[in-house]
């Protein structure tokens, strides 16, 4: 080889090093996503376009709306034109709506109390003039001429404002913008009421307070500190339409303050607003902590950084449209659960009580666990296990004080959205993982106390005592039993590698209640009285059966994860469970009105909502993989989108991500709480995990192209694998898993 060759070799292979090296993966986080209704109808994704961390506190975004309704729950709709202030905390992909506090808006005029009492500062915008990308948000509005720009730390939002030359310079902060508060869907059901709030002038460029609200949080207390680069000149303190003149310090329920700096200083302010669950001394620690620095810029780079370390986790090779849909899905799975600790390890727990983490913790709340204990949890066990410990001891501390761990957490609340007792299959997955950082005693303490205490929609005297919930006792009776039954199995999983025997006899008998509640005329799980009757007026098409909840019997016929063979063998054997299944995917007719989270259908199937997210997998134990794989194809491909109407319905925190993340990498925790995963169809030729162990684990597919769905054979390190699982202990210790498609 000759020196001039050998030399060519080194820069190339240089070169590819540096390239390596350089890959961005930022570059294909679209924050747009999720954000627009389609034509069809179905919900948004409900996903929000503007500056957050990983975990973050802080979810600094636009609002479309002036009081925040549904659809999209997030406050932003890519759809509409005006944009009405800047707000600190949002919530990603939810069916239902809470928090946006502490708002901005800037203005190039000069606020008068007419004005600020009447608190319509909305101004138009361009998508054209509008730019997001992980921990960035600009956007130019329109009819005072300003660019707003955002950033955050984990706790901080970071503002900065650039007036035209020679205007007015105004800043609006407005404590009362939030949730609409007059009749709608959750009319009767909640009520969003600020109970007390404050502003108080610290000196003439800070300003602090706190506003306690009621919502889907029961109770949310929200402190801040909100510093400015410049001093204001001139100050405007109300409370509704009373001004409160001179004073520097305003208390009631509905405040609001105008700004004003002084053009001649310069055109550019940038505004730091730190926020604290705990009290204002927690939000000036947590400014002093994260945003020390006048630098926006340095925020930026600081928040992409921190994004970049993420993301990478997952190396795939794809198209830019699917690169785009992996590392957006990824970038909203890993957005929460959400820092609820300020910095110095402070925290509100669920007795309102303030409580000090361990050094080095971080409390976390905002845990959608009906959705997320599917897909998204289990992700993050695979590829952030010590995330995933966290977030185990911080349910573990829930149910210290609550009794039982989270249902719905939010802001360190429970609110008791949705069924079930989905914290069991997290739990249970991580110890069935093994990861490390977990006290397992306390964490199966948990677990049998959460369900064996009777608390909202988890009745356990009757459910052990009939062995299935009746209707006429506990409403959307058939859905909690089959939820309920999965989440026995979990612990019963973890009693048996406890060697809790007695336990594991009693919860796994309790895993078999879905029986009792299947009807073998009819085919479907059917509402039971207390005497055990059948209830009249079934109608298996209908999402108006109280004894569902967001879906119809076709959809919960399927739920049992724990137990596929189980199900199979309720249908008489794979032949009739196969003809039901295709039924399933065939079927489209309908009964009355579609519920409005059901979307994304095939058939019946209803990719938009969660009780269907694992029935495409089920084909897997009635010896049809070939039918998964084209239903895991035909999914990806008709209900994720590199556009702002990517989702078929809402994201759910993430839920709607990771399913696409899993099945597009080959495998999917069709019974999330296992440890385990079934295989699907990869849709890249290469992907590659890196765990946190330091190991890779590499996914290859031979001769894939797009039209090659199908999977002819599946290799573990070089050996051929036995059956559909695949388990997360194989998946750490690292290595090789080929596909070969046909």
């Amino acid at each position: 080889m000759t020196q001039k060759r050998t030399f060519t070799i080194l820069i190339l292979s240089a070169c590819a090093f540096l390239m390596a090296q350089a890959q961005d993966y930022t570059i294909y986080v679209n924050p747009f996503i999720g954000t627009q209704t389609d034509e069809t109808g179905a919900l948004s994704g409900s996903t929000f376009p503007g500056a957050t961390m990983p975990q973050g506190m802080v979810q600094l975004s636009p609002e479309t709306e002036q009081m925040v309704t549904w659809d999209p729950c997030s406050g932003y709709d890519y759809n509409k034109d005006k944009i009405y202030g800047f707000t600190h905390t949002h919530l990603s992909g939810t069916g239902c709506t809470d928090l946006f506090d502490v708002s901005l808006m800037p203005t190039s005029s000069e606020v008068t109390p007419e004005q600020l009492a009447a608190a319509d500062f909305s101004q138009h915008y361009s998508h054209n003039a509008e730019e997001a990308h992980p921990g960035y948000y600009s956007v130019y509005l329109q009819e005072s001429g300003v660019r707003a720009e955002l950033s955050s730390t984990v706790r901080t939002g970071i503002h900065r404002y650039t007036f035209p030359e020679g205007k007015e310079q105004t800043i609006v902060l407005d404590l009362d913008r939030g949730t609409f508060r007059g009749q709608a869907y959750y009319s009767g059901r909640r009520s969003y009421d600020i109970i007390q709030s404050q502003l108080r002038i610290i000196n003439d460029h800070t300003i602090e307070g706190y506003r306690v609200i009621t919502g889907w949080a029961k109770l949310r207390k929200v402190y801040f500190r909100a510093e400015f680069s410049r001093p204001f000149n001139k100050r405007l303190l109300m409370d509704g339409s009373r001004n409160a003149g001179k004073s520097d310090v305003v208390n009631g329920r509905t405040l609001r303050c105008a700004l004003s700096f002084s053009p001649a200083d310069s055109r550019h302010l940038t505004v730091k607003v730190a926020i604290s669950p705990v009290d204002v001394e927690g939000a000036r620690k947590n400014m002093k902590a994260e945003a020390s620095s006048w630098q926006f810029d340095a925020y930026t780079k600081a928040a992409h950084d921190c994004w970049e370390h993420e993301l990478k986790r997952i190396e795939i090779e794809g198209t830019d449209e699917q690169k785009t849909i992996f590392y957006t899905g990824l970038y909203h799975v890993l957005m929460q659960p959400n820092t609820m600790s300020d910095v110095d390890g402070r925290y509100m727990d669920t007795n309102y009580e303030i409580k000090q983490m361990p050094a080095g913790q971080t409390y976390h709340s905002t845990f959608s666990l009906w959705d997320t204990f599917r897909a998204a949890h289990p992700l993050y066990t695979l590829i952030a296990p010590e995330v995933a410990s966290q977030f185990v001891r911080d349910m573990i501390l829930h149910h210290k004080t609550y009794g039982y761990l989270p249902i719905w957490d939010l802001w360190g609340q429970e609110n008791y959205c949705m069924i079930g007792n989905h914290a069991i299959p997290v739990v249970a997955d991580a110890i069935l993982a093994n990861l490390p950082g977990i006290n397992v005693e306390e964490a199966y303490q948990a677990m049998i106390e959460s369900s064996t205490r009777t608390h909202l929609n988890s009745p356990f005297e009757i459910w052990e005592q009939y062995g299935y919930m009746p209707q006429t006792l506990q409403n959307t009776s058939v859905s909690i039993t089959l939820e309920q039954c999965f989440d026995d199995a979990c612990v019963a999983a973890v009693a048996k590698k406890l060697g809790r025997m007695e336990d594991y006899e009693r919860f796994h008998r309790r895993s078999l209640f879905y029986r009792n509640l299947f009807d073998p005329t009819t085919g479907f799980f059917r509402p039971k009285d207390e005497k055990g009757e059948w209830i009249e007026g079934f109608d298996p098409l209908s999402y108006e059966q109280p004894c569902f909840v967001e879906g119809n019997a076709w959809q919960y016929m399927w739920f049992v994860p724990h137990d596929p063979q189980g199900l199979i063998s309720l249908f008489g054997g794979e032949k009739p469970f196969l003809k039901k299944l295709d039924e399933n995917f065939s079927l489209t007719a309908t009964s009355g009105e579609i519920n409005g989270n059901a979307s994304g259908f095939i058939g019946q199937y209803a990719h938009g909502n969660e009780p269907s997210h694992h029935t495409v997998y089920l084909y897997n134990f009635a010896g049809r993989p070939e039918r998964t794989q084209e239903l895991v194809h035909q999914v990806r491909t008709e209900f994720y989108r590199a556009t702002p109407c990517g989702y078929a319905g809402n994201d759910d925190c993430g839920q709607m991500s990771a399913w696409y993340i899993f099945s597009s990498l080959g495998f999917y925790p069709f019974h999330a709480g296992s440890a385990e995963y079934v295989l699907g169809t990869p849709l890249f030729q290469r992907a590659t995990l890196h765990m946190a162990n330091g190991k890779d684990f590499i996914i290859t597919a031979k001769n894939k192209t797009p039209e090659r769905i199908y999977v002819k054979k599946v290799r573990l390190n070089g050996k051929p694998l036995k059956g559909f699982t695949l388990t997360h202990q194989q998946i750490v210790d690292g290595g090789t898993l080929e596909f070969t498609m046909k």
